[in-house]
């Protein structure tokens, strides 16, 4: 097996304990593109929070990719769209109702805004603004435009909540949609066909890879499905026990360079 691509999640993966790019982690990546490797970062985030790793690991231009807001996007990291599975307005009138009968904050990401029908927005959501780099804009449910590009739909709240919440999501929804609850505080909701994985399935082949020409690194719920696709799936030492069930392989943790050890493992020695 020769790896050509490595999809690389980053919350708990291509980040340490900090939240930071560790400087053994920035050499491996760098390696492994002077080798033509592609280097996609996977990840929840739009393109604007996925920036500034780009710029680190001097990613660029029309021949480099990320895959954003888990799996409904797949772009060039300089924005040119790659492919697109996106919520429809209707889907929106429906989730938004669901959060409502669940009691739970509610919020939906464009390409350009974050947007909350909850006038007491969720510090959550604030959160999640400030770490994507994204505005928030408050708008009741009939000021929502019927136009916008919906890439995915959030519920947010405190993890008691979340934990109860994710419990009650009819299976009518999870039949609908994506769903994934991809931090303690988050259950994120997206189109059928969006997650990492399949995602990461369609760019490989507009690349001309199959997937046993990729390795995924993951640690959460969110990238078990790329960990499952690649023909590598490579497990943080901190993931959660379904990801390390589903990975061929488990590498060290990312506060001991778990993504440095596996390129260099596993690529470029």
């Amino acid at each position: 097996m020769t790896i050509k691509m490595i999809a690389i999640d980053i919350n708990g993966t291509l980040l340490n304990e900090k939240n930071e790019l560790a400087p053994a982690t920035i050499a491996a990546v760098q390696a492994a593109t002077a080798k033509g490797i592609k280097v996609v970062l996977c990840t929840g985030r739009p393109l604007t929070g996925v920036q500034p790793y780009l710029d680190a690991l001097e990613l660029s231009g029309d021949d480099q990719y990320a895959i954003t807001y888990n799996g409904s996007v797949s772009q060039t990291v300089s924005g040119k769209m790659m492919t697109n599975h996106s919520l429809s307005y209707n889907d929106f009138i429906d989730l938004e109702a669901l959060a409502r009968k669940l009691q739970v904050h509610f919020q939906i990401e464009t390409p350009d805004y974050i947007y909350t029908p909850n006038k007491d927005i969720s510090a959550y959501t604030i959160a999640e603004s400030m770490l994507v780099k994204m505005l928030i804009r408050y708008r009741a449910v009939g000021e929502i435009s019927r136009d916008l590009t919906i890439s995915k739909a959030m519920f947010v709240d405190h993890k008691d909540i979340i934990d109860r919440v994710n419990d009650e999501i009819p299976q009518e929804f999870r039949d609908r949609f994506y769903v994934v609850q991809s931090t303690p505080f988050f259950v994120e909701i997206m189109n059928k066909q969006a997650s990492k994985g399949n995602t990461l399935g369609e760019l490989a082949t507009k690349l001309g890879f199959t997937a046993d020409d990729v390795m995924a690194i993951g640690d959460q719920g969110n990238d078990l499905t790329m960990i499952e696709y690649a023909g590598l799936g490579v497990a943080m030492g901190n993931a959660i026990d379904e990801v390390k069930k589903a990975a061929q392989v488990t590498t060290l943790t990312n506060v001991e360079d778990g993504v440095a050890a596996a390129i260099h493992k596993y690529v470029l020695d």
